[in-house]
């Protein structure tokens, strides 16, 4: 995986800013991983894809992942802090995990991919949502009519335990009301917001340099960071 250069982040954000989520999330792993196809990417379990935009923004953003949320309670802001390194970490046992099928009654399924989370997207019900989703996944064909609502919980929670980092979940606590929750943290969403903010800020030194030098957007994006954010100290002086 390379980390992704300013050229990329003008590129993401101009291809992706007005698609899904999902999409996005796969946008961006395509520009780390040239050599690994969209429709590829699209099919890998959840868990691992997370794992790798997890390590995309490591490369791209440093270890600290920083964000807020209010209390449900109270409404009180609350800022968050963790590690991104913890998210991006990777064993040879949860790879082989994510490719062990799910037996249940018999039946087996396979993992979720961003595919099949495309497929149920725009599904306002949650019910109608787990069935189709659990259609998909599965591997026999098992029919829709012939599951519980217990059985579609037990297949959700195996699911879960087979790929923890299906969804991140932050426990929270307010300060003030003493109330506590878990949170889902959607990586593709941040690592998204993140991109786009870099993009922008970016931008802003191309025309910053531009109207001062003279330069064309290709002289100024090849410049690195560093030198690029001396010669902005420079003109802001």
């Amino acid at each position: 995986m390379r980390p992704l250069s300013s050229s990329d982040f003008l590129d993401l954000w101009e291809r992706g800013g007005y698609l899904h989520p999902l999409d996005q999330g796969l946008l961006a792993l395509g520009a780390a991983l040239p050599q690994t196809s969209y429709e590829n990417l699209a099919d890998w379990p959840l868990g691992r894809r997370n794992r790798a935009l997890a390590e995309l923004r490591y490369r791209c953003f440093g270890s600290r992942l920083q964000g807020w949320t209010a209390c449900a309670r109270c409404g009180e802001k609350l800022e968050f802090e963790l590690d991104g390194r913890t998210l991006a970490a990777e064993t040879a046992d949860a790879e082989r995990s994510l490719s062990e099928p799910i037996v249940v009654k018999g039946h087996s399924f396979r993992l979720p991919t961003s595919r099949d989370m495309a497929s149920v997207a725009q599904e306002t019900d949650s019910h109608s949502a787990a069935i189709r989703l659990m259609e998909g996944c599965s591997v026999d064909a098992a029919e829709s009519a012939a599951w519980s609502e217990e059985d579609l919980e037990e297949v959700g929670e195996r699911m879960a335990q087979a790929d923890p980092m299906a969804e991140i979940l932050l426990t929270l606590r307010c300060p003030v009301c003493d109330n506590e929750w878990s949170a889902a943290l959607d990586i593709a969403t941040f690592l998204w917001a993140e991109i786009e903010a870099r993009a922008k800020r970016i931008l802003f030194e191309v025309h910053a340099l531009a109207s001062a030098y003279g330069w064309t957007e290709k002289e100024v994006l090849s410049l690195s960071e560093h030198r690029r954010a001396l010669y902005m100290g420079m003109v802001q002086e």
